[in-house]
């Protein structure tokens, strides 16, 4: 207990409502998320390739969303962004238990799209603020395993919700983010850094003014482009494979929910060990180590013909994460000047929603015009392209950042 006690005071307050707050968002928001284009798929009865479209909708309302957030989030701050991104997303989950055509679908995901990715710009920001350089690299690593602790809960008892009513299911999804809401309203305080402005950035909504530094960091956008190639394995593997095991094995969703639940209880329990590992270690290579595991698990599920293959996929996918996750986090924000860290967040962000919105389409494309398999083929491609190129990348740093291991407290 008191262990407990003392890491608790180590961070301050406002922390750890974000800690708790994203696990109330998430369980509810994980009870649907995974079966989303299922359930699309089974009400409109459209190809794999149209209904993978949607979430290319949501990807491009992202990209705009998080290009405009990272000005704001740096300019007018933190706060008021994240709860407005949380509201809207209730808003989204609400109304989407009521659609029930392929434009009413789009549009709200248009929405989604537009509401999740400043949400994340917001708080890693304000996490960024909030705790010192030393700490962070744990900092993000408690946030996700708050967050995977969600998604641990979320997965099991939507498969079981969704059985009985979908429409029931959104309504939790939607009760877990306003929950947060309020929470947030309520108790948050803003935490943008008190810093001088930049002439070129009194524009908020032009990106070649208030993205121009950013952008003059070739070596950061190298990186996470990169890293977009890789990340298609985490976007087929969490919108591609649920339909892809239903329709082609007919796994019950109550049955594929213990799937992203193993994710989510492996980042519980071994996500601040491995990051004790990780931290010892040069950031660029660790990051290419997650992305080999990422394509590896992807490729695996081409072999698999079981809810066991499947599940063994996600295991060894999850490693890749542990991996990954927070490291890449902290290397974003450890790189970032203090009044850039929405704006180099929002690059990074930008990249993930990129790589969502493009690998549901590219996998439905290889499974229509090809064969089922030939998706998670190309996953493991992208996976090992993107360790490649990582590796590549860490020979031709200069900066001191990418040539020393992020650290954290002993």
């Amino acid at each position: 207990m008191a262990k407990v006690i003392a890491k608790f005071q180590e961070y301050p307050r406002q922390f750890w409502l974000i800690f708790f707050g994203r696990f109330l968002a998430t369980s509810g928001v994980s009870m649907i998320w995974p079966f989303l284009l299922l359930y699309v798929s089974k009400e409109l009865d459209l190809p794999l390739t149209q209904v993978a479209t949607l979430m290319t909708i949501n990807a491009i309302t992202g990209i705009v969303a998080s290009l405009v957030a990272g000005p704001l989030i740096d300019r007018i701050g933190r706060k008021w962004i994240m709860v407005f991104s949380l509201l809207a997303h209730a808003i989204m989950y609400m109304l989407m238990a009521q659609a029930s055509s392929y434009l009413e679908f789009a549009g709200l995901m248009a929405l989604s799209g537009i509401a999740n990715p400043i949400y994340r710009v917001g708080a890693d920001a304000m996490l960024a603020d909030l705790v010192e350089p030393e700490k962070r690299v744990e900092a993000y690593a408690l946030v996700r395993w708050s967050n995977n602790l969600g998604i641990a809960m979320g997965p099991v008892i939507g498969g079981y919700l969704v059985v009985i009513s979908y429409a029931l299911t959104f309504k939790f999804a939607a009760g877990g983010l306003l929950l947060y809401f309020l929470l947030l309203l309520l108790f948050a305080r803003e935490t943008l850094p008190a810093v001088e402005s930049n002439a070129s950035d009194q524009n908020l909504l032009t990106a070649t003014g208030g993205y121009k530094r950013v952008l003059q960091d070739r070596q950061y956008l190298a990186t996470v482009g990169v890293i977009a190639i890789g990340w298609v394995t985490a976007a087929l593997m969490w919108i591609i494979l649920p339909v892809y095991s239903s329709q082609q094995f007919n796994i019950p969703e109550n049955q594929y929910g213990l799937i992203p639940s193993t994710n989510a209880l492996m980042v519980v329990l071994f996500q601040l060990g491995m990051t004790k590992f990780t931290r010892r270690y040069n950031p660029m290579h660790m990051m290419a180590l997650g992305m080999v595991f990422y394509g590896l698990g992807t490729g695996l599920v081409a072999l698999s013909n079981s809810f066991w293959g499947f599940w063994l996929s996600m295991v060894i996918i999850t490693i890749g994460e542990l991996i990954f996750a927070p490291t890449s986090s902290t290397y974003v924000a450890n790189i970032a000047p203090a009044d850039m860290r929405g704006r180099y967040m929002s690059i990074f962000n930008l990249v993930q929603r990129f790589a969502s919105g493009t690998g549901p389409v590219l996998g439905g494309w290889l499974s229509d015009a090809i064969h089922p398999r030939a998706t998670w083929i190309g996953g493991l491609v992208a996976g090992l392209t993107s360790a490649l190129g990582l590796m590549l990348l860490s020979r031709s740093r200069s900066d001191e950042q990418n040539n020393q291991p992020a650290e954290v407290p002993h």
